[in-house]
């Protein structure tokens, strides 16, 4: 008879299903939410984004509006205001100057092809810190 309580029992195995799902533990469940929380965060961006206003004048209109207008070129190698070479800070300086005393000046910004949208905008983005109310992006007509 003792011989018989010594040996070991075999397992049953409904009782060792429900012992492994007691072992699921949601600590790699946390850390995945804790990884895509900081990728969020991080990828995320908070800058203040604004608007630009661009004047879009039909074709036939554009030719009459030009007069008078300030000619910026956003090129490769620089930027001209109307032929001249000149840095993004002496561009926002000239163009604040002359605002001053022309407040309904125009200016016209052409980009050439090849130069990036990013560096075009900046040039927008700073005109429009200037004080120019009259912007207007323009092509090439060979395009």
């Amino acid at each position: 008879m003792q011989a018989q309580a010594s040996a070991p029992s075999p397992p049953r195995l409904a009782s060792r299903a429900s012992r492994r799902r007691a072992l699921i533990s949601l600590t790699p469940l946390i850390d995945v939410v804790f990884i895509l929380l900081i990728f969020f965060m991080l990828a995320s961006s908070f800058l203040d984004w604004r608007a630009i206003e661009l004047n879009a004048p039909a074709q036939a209109a554009a030719g009459a509006s030009v007069e008078g207008a300030l000619l910026v070129e956003v090129r490769s190698d620089g930027l001209r205001l109307s032929g001249e070479t000149v840095s993004l800070d002496g561009l926002a300086t000239r163009v604040a100057a002359r605002i001053e005393t022309t407040p309904d000046q125009r200016v016209l910004v052409r980009p050439a092809s090849g130069v990036a949208l990013q560096e075009a905008v900046a040039v927008l983005d700073r005109l429009t810190a200037a004080g120019v109310s009259e912007l207007s992006l323009v092509r090439d007509g060979a395009n």
